[in-house]
């Protein structure tokens, strides 16, 4: 076998996890081998000084981590990783200038001075010196190589990125990104970096990221979440290439904030702003649920410095990292499917072109393999086995195509371990009360619903990304089927018309590109409803009121119900007065760059062409080939298209280093959807979504009608299965509905069962103290209960619930009749 020491990280956003291959994570954990003879200048500048035995330990892990460990070139997977990195690499070495009067280092990111182009000059030159150090690269261990990028760093240095220079722009580059991508490159070139070269990055990052906790730019801001985790990891390497125990002490602390008594530790759970709340949440930006995107960053980080760390003096001792280890399960499992990161929790990252979800999966599970490596044992058997059930299943996107070569070597030693087994798909219904969103899970599909309110944004917008992001938040539902994993992946946010995102009820007013100027932004709608309830991990109830954005009067009551093998989607109240068409939207599937799946309403066999449309009157039932059924219980005036969509990334992220390609995407949809006609005065909705279901299955679903639609209105939104003697119901205030009596909005379940009774009450607004439930039934006594639920008994009893400061969480039950 070949021996390659040093391997490569791909730019493919601002945000990329740097995982450890399985050798690298064994090793952590022991002692490294030979000193390597790394030059760190001293303080006062002059000849370098030989790392101290500690240090060289940590240095070679740190340059493991980054670059991987022992690999062989023969197995295809790795050969295909480092051809696709000599590809990258060999195009950015071909242009980079190397010239004496250069003034900038690639055309396009000049002037070298903007924060963006010099960012992005540092990742670049980082991928250059990732494939110098990887054997079977046309730039492995090239002198020319090494030279011109020890040359091109100081040029960086003296011309755009030092001391001397004051913020302007995005602070995330000077701070984060920059910083970040030079440690690496110093820490990869550290043989060939002169020792003044070398102070001076190290003064650079004490300039503008001299510790994890504030941000330089605004000291009076203390850094969170991600953030905090990223600032972390350099503020550790420009320790280990300083040889300065303190800034490891710092970078260590970070993780615990013991400054602050830990009150951005990222090893709590926080009730407000930035973080991991006990729910599963993951908020960043103090309002967008970010767990796919900077959660991500974070698992990554402190997983990444945990390795780095193990063993060492400065090893990472807090027993609160229990936080992050229950976080896989409680907050990333959830939302990731077959390997895929779901677009309801990767905000603005949604926009960017080399970043779908598939790609953001692989790096959550590359992350999680790599905390794994270190976690204890009842915590990693499980992460491997869950990991390897997605990368046996995703053959849609293969993690192999998507993984950096350290990513590869953890995820063939889980693959090739035959005690792992691959675990199956998991299941549930899960409401993140705590970001407005719902996960609803069964073994052949996924439905996620993405909600807002005046506590969590509808959209994040900004640096010129997410420019059409305006309705991702009004309650698009996300369907995931297992034999279809490229539908949000496959070029859908370029082309999907983004006035017609699935799920929501819109008015359709033209809109104006968002987030066109520097920094982010978020819209927070004026409604209290967002969020629901959960029954046996089984069922769920949810609730979304739309209060539509400045410019509209659109107002709307939205529920679902999501149950075995059905979501049933109720809309009531539907009302505006702004002389334009609503609508709500049942569907708008992405058929790829070809696909002619057929359509079926109410059984007669319609058009496969582009541009075909037809309305009808009163469909009772739809059904699309390889997607599933649609059934509209009450029947509706249902529309259909079948379209042709092309459009540009850039023209949804335009960003200085985001921004999409022009290069025009086409894809294929089939749309259907509710015209509520101009101006509707309390119009209503009501469909059943029945994932995987065959056509036949469809017809006879309409016919025998399994659930019940109780109350569709204004005062509450109500489902009965009577099979399965199930009740949910979304109350809008004060009210009786399928016998059940609620004294304020809420969100409720009621499972009968032989002499048994389950409840799950929510109040999905948080606005109430207490609210009151009573059943039609009699109940004799509780059999078990939360803390804040009490029952009188009788023919009619009521349970009452304390849900003040219950965040809108769910509150539990179980009663004898």
């Amino acid at each position: 076998m070949t021996v390659v020491t040093r391997e490569f990280t791909v730019n493919l956003s601002r945000r990329t996890l740097l995982a450890a291959s399985s050798a690298t994570a064994v090793a952590l954990m022991t002692p490294a081998g030979a000193a390597h003879a790394s030059p760190v200048a001293e303080a006062s500048g002059g000849a370098a000084a030989a790392p101290t035995a500690g240090f060289v330990t940590l240095l070679q892990r740190a340059e493991s981590l980054l670059t991987g460990s022992e690999f062989d070139p023969a197995d295809p997977d790795f050969a295909t990783a480092v051809a696709a990195l000599d590809t990258t690499a060999a195009e950015l070495w071909d242009t980079l200038d190397r010239s004496a009067g250069r003034t900038a280092l690639w055309p396009d990111l000049a002037p070298l001075t903007d924060p963006g182009n010099f960012g992005q000059s540092y990742t670049r030159l980082r991928t250059v010196a990732t494939a110098w150090a990887t054997t079977g690269t046309s730039l492995a261990g090239s002198t020319q190589v090494a030279d011109a990028l020890v040359a091109a760093l100081r040029f960086t240095h003296d011309t755009a990125y030092n001391p001397a220079r004051r913020e302007t722009g995005n602070w995330w580059f000077w701070e984060i990104g920059a910083p970040r991508a030079l440690m690496d490159c110093s820490v990869i070139l550290r043989d060939r970096l002169p020792p003044a070269d070398l102070a001076d990055y190290l003064a650079v990052v004490d300039r503008f990221c001299p510790d994890a906790d504030r941000r330089t730019n605004s000291p009076t801001l203390s850094e969170t979440g991600a953030n905090r985790t990223d600032k972390a990891v350099i503020v550790a390497l420009r320790g280990l290439l300083g040889q300065d125990p303190a800034k490891l002490v710092s970078a260590r602390d970070a993780l615990s904030d013991v400054r602050d008594s830990g009150r951005n530790s990222l090893f709590r759970y926080t009730s407000s702003g930035d973080g991991f709340y006990e729910d599963g949440s993951f908020v960043q930006h103090d309002v967008v649920a970010y767990t796919g995107s900077y959660g991500v960053v974070l698992l990554g980080g402190t997983a990444y410095l945990l390795a780095l760390l193990a063993g060492s003096e400065w090893a990472v001792a807090d027993p609160k990292v229990s936080v992050m280890y229950d976080a896989v399960e409680r907050t990333f499992t959830p939302v990731i499917f077959d390997g895929l990161m779901m677009d309801s929790v990767r905000g603005r990252a949604i926009s960017r072109e080399r970043a779908g979800d598939h790609r953001d999966g692989a790096t959550a599970l590359a992350a999680i393999l790599l905390l794994a490596s270190g976690a204890p044992a009842e915590y990693a058997t499980r992460w491997r086995s869950l990991v390897k059930g997605w990368l046996t299943r995703n053959r849609t996107t293969p993690f192999e195509g998507l993984a950096t070569i350290p990513q590869l070597a953890l995820a063939k030693a889980v693959l090739n371990d035959d005690a792992v087994p691959a675990g199956p798909r998991s299941t549930g219904s899960h409401v993140f009360a705590d970001m407005d969103r719902v996960v609803h899970r069964r073994p052949g599909w996924a439905c996620a619903l993405s909600l807002s309110s005046k506590r969590i944004s509808a959209y994040e917008a900004g640096n010129g990304e997410n420019l059409h992001g305006w309705y991702t938040g009004d309650g698009m539902t996300y369907l995931y089927d297992g034999d279809d994993l490229g539908q949000f992946n496959d070029g859908f946010w370029p082309t999907v018309d983004p006035y017609r995102l699935p799920g929501t009820t819109v008015d359709t007013r033209p809109r104006t590109d968002l987030g066109t100027g520097a920094g982010t932004s978020t819209y927070r709608p004026a409604n209290t409803v967002a969020g629901g309830a959960v029954l046996d991990d089984r069922y769920g109830a949810a609730a979304m009121e739309v209060i539509g954005a400045q410019g509209t009067t659109l107002r709307s009551r939205k529920s679902w119900f999501l149950l075995d093998n059905a979501v049933i989607a109720l809309g009531a109240g539907i009302t505006a007065s702004d002389g334009r068409p609503v609508e709500t939207i049942v569907e708008n599937r992405n058929l790829g760059t070809d696909g002619c799946h057929r359509l079926l309403v109410d059984g007669v066999r319609l058009p496969v062409e582009q541009g075909w449309s037809d309305e009808f009157g009163r469909a009772r039932w739809a059904h699309v080939d390889s997607v599933g059924g649609y059934v509209f219980p009450e029947g509706t005036a249902l529309r259909a298209l079948r379209e042709e969509r092309t459009g540009t990334w850039r023209a949804i992220d335009t960003g200085a280093d985001t921004g999409g390609s022009t290069y025009p995407v086409a894809r294929r949809y089939l749309t259907l959807w509710t015209d509520h006609g101009t101006s509707p005065t309390d119009a209503h909705y009501a469909y059943v979504l029945l994932p995987g279901a065959s056509a036949t299955a469809t017809a006879v679903w309409s016919r025998s009608r399994p659930v019940r639609i109780v109350a569709n209105d204004t005062t509450a939104q109500a489902v009965e299965v009577r099979r399965a003697g199930l009740t949910a119901v979304n109350f809008w205030g004060a009210g009786t509905t399928a016998g059940i009596t609620a004294s304020g909005q809420a969100s409720v379940l009621v499972l009968r069962q032989g002499g048994q009774v389950r409840v799950a009450v929510a109040d999905p607004g948080r606005t109430l103290t207490t609210l009151t439930v009573e059943l039609p039934f009699p109940v004799r006594s509780v059999a078990r209960a939360d803390g804040s639920v009490t029952l009188v008994p009788g023919r009619r009893p009521v349970l009452t619930i304390a849900v003040g400061g219950s965040r809108g969480h769910t509150h539990r039950a179980e009663l004898v009749q």
